[in-house]
């Protein structure tokens, strides 16, 4: 079985995020979204609030797919979080250079930590590539319309967490 890791913090899941998934179920048998609990960004949404979205966004995805989707949360090394697993790749969505930068350093030492470990990246929808959840969130928080950027269960979400 060929099992996918999609690490990432999720806060919250855009569209974006979910073309991503989308396409990396053709790649594995079993899609694992690795849940990122990084105390450091002070995420808007709680983890298990993340996870939960997660889980009903990609519900669908499964059913239409066949591909085995799971919410994993991880606070560890993504190489140690990808043996946890039994992953075999973990997949990155990339929108700009910027974000190719980051992540090939992110693969090189990841390599060194575990070269058995491959990285696939998937280049972002060219309707998607603006979409960031930082910048969704600063939207959201301004009291603009985030709507062409998250599902409209996320939406509600950011709604009724910001007031």
């Amino acid at each position: 079985m060929r099992v996918g890791l999609y690490p990432g913090t999720f806060d919250p899941i855009t569209i974006g995020h979910i073309d991503i998934i989308r396409r990396a179920t053709a790649l594995v048998d079993k899609l694992v979204i690795g849940v990122a609990i990084n105390r450091d960004k002070g995420p808007l949404f709680n983890l298990e609030e993340r996870v939960e979205m997660l889980e009903a966004e990609c519900a669908e995805l499964t059913a239409q797919t066949g591909t085995e989707i799971v919410a994993h949360p991880f606070e560890n090394l993504l190489i140690d979080c990808a043996h946890d697993v039994g992953a075999q790749i973990i997949v990155r969505g990339l929108r700009a250079v910027a974000d190719f930068e980051y992540e090939f350093q992110m693969v090189g030492m990841n390599r060194a930590l575990d070269d058995s470990v491959e990285t696939v990246f998937l280049m972002a929808e060219a309707r998607h590539q603006a979409i960031a959840s930082k910048l969704v969130k600063e939207i959201a928080r301004l009291g603009g319309d985030v709507s062409k950027f998250v599902t409209p269960r996320v939406n509600a979400a950011l709604k009724e967490q910001l007031g």
